[in-house]
């Protein structure tokens, strides 16, 4: 029998009627890319799906949860899995733009899973005829899947399965390198039994994690008590700190990733996800100025980073610790704020090592499911989330080569986030083969001007490139600097 960590289990409990807590892939096709004039229908994607489900447990797998709360819900084999009811079909309505594209996939991500089969499924898109910068014949997948069955990175394992290294259909996974696990149905004698171990297995079990954490969380105390004052930030409160609706919004941009690279160069010692909340501060500093809402203080970014062990098997759900950071809205010069943001995250024990997450992470399997339910209960109605950070900011590297389905290359790839009441804004930035995206989530109340918000990231993703890019000598230096030598004797 499996049962859902800790980790995964809250991500069920924070869920609400106005936040569902599922992610949304959604993947961009071009049949021509390949050479090959032939299309490609849904029956040819329904049966590729059908054919790669034994290649990763999560495709035939639901939940059933304990009565009460009293534990952890485990995971079930569904003897009555339907695969044409996960595998979607549908056209972009008129008049078939990039704008219509974006409402469609917000009203999608609206509307959560059923609870009662897998969590997932996938809405296969026609009709982007009229989008610009895409080829004729185009169509989208969007696959969605609950954030208690998979992380950002074990979504991208979870797509993998489905896809292929060229156009010829090799498997970007060779097909018989999948364990198929099975997930047998517990009674409710079996739950009940279990329930009563954990519980009185907890306290021991908290205790034993406190103690082997010790060294750890006194390293943490001491460096908090050395850092100076001036290193603490508040949490300005703005327009992204309200409760969200249901109603989801959604537009992207994508730009080449050697233009991050190239900024990166600028700073010694950054990232690209240090370029990336740089970039995000840029633009959130011009949005808020338009809107004469931006504070004084720095705006806050909630950044995941994965936990996950090097050697993984893909099929492991959620191992993410992360750190907040200032993305340094207060600061005009584009440089500089990629600066202070490299010495902020250099900062983060998180950022370093992930020790305090590791710390957390263990911890976490010891608190009953009773305590998580009332407390992810308490975060929801108080909007906890809004003194914490004012937005959250996901970087996550993707395959750096060309991948099909049926023949058809993936030239786009944009991902949609879960939102909670007190942050009504998530900017995922996923990369593929060249390009990286920045997805942003939000509702039509926090966002109503979603596409100027885009215009603000992009320009200031210009200013970064022009400020990091190395100056000529004017004539007028070089001069200078010739007869400087000529008098020297050099």
């Amino acid at each position: 029998m499996e049962q859902l960590s800790g980790q995964d289990a809250q991500f069920l409990y924070l869920e609400s009627d106005s936040s569902p807590t599922h992610m949304t892939s959604i993947s961009i096709f071009d049949p021509a890319a390949s050479g090959s004039a032939k299309a490609v229908c849904f029956k040819d994607i329904l049966q590729h799906v059908k054919s790669r489900l034994h290649m990763n447990p999560a495709f035939r797998r639901r939940l059933i949860r304990v009565p009460l709360e009293l534990d952890f819900p485990y995971w079930v084999d569904d003897n009555r899995f339907d695969i044409e009811y996960h595998v979607r079909h549908g056209r972009l309505p008129e008049p078939g733009d990039w704008r219509q594209f974006c409402t469609h996939m917000g009203r999608y991500h609206s509307r959560p899973l059923d609870m009662s089969l897998p969590l997932w499924e996938m809405y296969v898109v026609e009709g982007l005829d009229n989008i610009k910068g895409l080829p004729k014949g185009c169509f989208a997948i969007a696959t969605k899947i609950h954030h208690a069955a998979a992380d950002a990175l074990s979504l991208s394992e979870f797509l993998v399965a489905l896809f292929d290294i060229d156009s010829e259909g090799t498997p970007a996974r060779p097909l018989n390198s999948a364990k198929l696990n099975r997930s047998p149905t517990p009674s409710l004698l079996d739950m009940g039994v279990r329930a009563a171990w954990h519980t009185v297995r907890s306290p021991v079990g908290m205790i034993d994690a406190v103690m082997r954490a010790a060294p750890n969380l006194y390293k943490l105390a001491q460096d908090l008590l050395l850092s100076s004052s001036d290193q603490t930030y508040s949490v300005p409160y703005t327009r992204f700190n309200e409760s969200v609706s249901s109603s989801k919004s959604f537009d992207a941009v994508h730009v080449a990733l050697d233009d991050l690279k190239a900024i990166r160069r600028a700073v010694p010692g950054s990232t690209i996800n240090d370029v990336v909340l740089a970039i995000c501060g840029g633009g959130l500093r011009k949005y808020l100025m338009h809107h004469d809402e931006l504070p004084e203080e720095p705006l806050v970014a909630w950044v995941p980073i994965n936990a996950r062990p090097a050697m993984d098997d893909g099929h492991s759900a959620n191992n993410l610790t992360s750190m907040t950071v200032p993305i340094f809205t207060d600061v005009e010069k584009p440089i500089e704020r990629l600066q202070r943001v490299v010495a902020a995250t250099e900062k983060s024990k998180a950022a370093k090592a992930g020790v305090s997450a590791r710390v957390m992470t263990d911890l976490s399997q010891h608190v009953p499911a009773a305590t998580q339910v009332l407390a992810s209960r308490l975060v929801l109605r108080t909007g906890a989330a809004a003194r914490m950070c004012n937005l959250f900011i996901s970087n996550v590297p993707g395959p750096q080569l060309p991948l099909y389905m049926n023949g058809a290359e993936q030239i786009g790839f944009y991902g949609m986030a879960p939102l909670v009441n007190g942050m009504g804004l998530f900017i995922a930035t996923p990369s593929y083969n060249g390009q990286i995206s920045f997805s942003v989530t939000s509702t039509r109340e926090v966002l109503p001007d979603m596409r100027f918000f885009i215009a603000c990231l992009e320009k200031s993703l210009s200013e970064l490139k022009r400020a990091a890019k190395p100056r000529k000598p004017s004539k007028k230096r070089a001069k200078s600097s010739k007869k400087r030598r000529k008098v020297s004797g050099d």
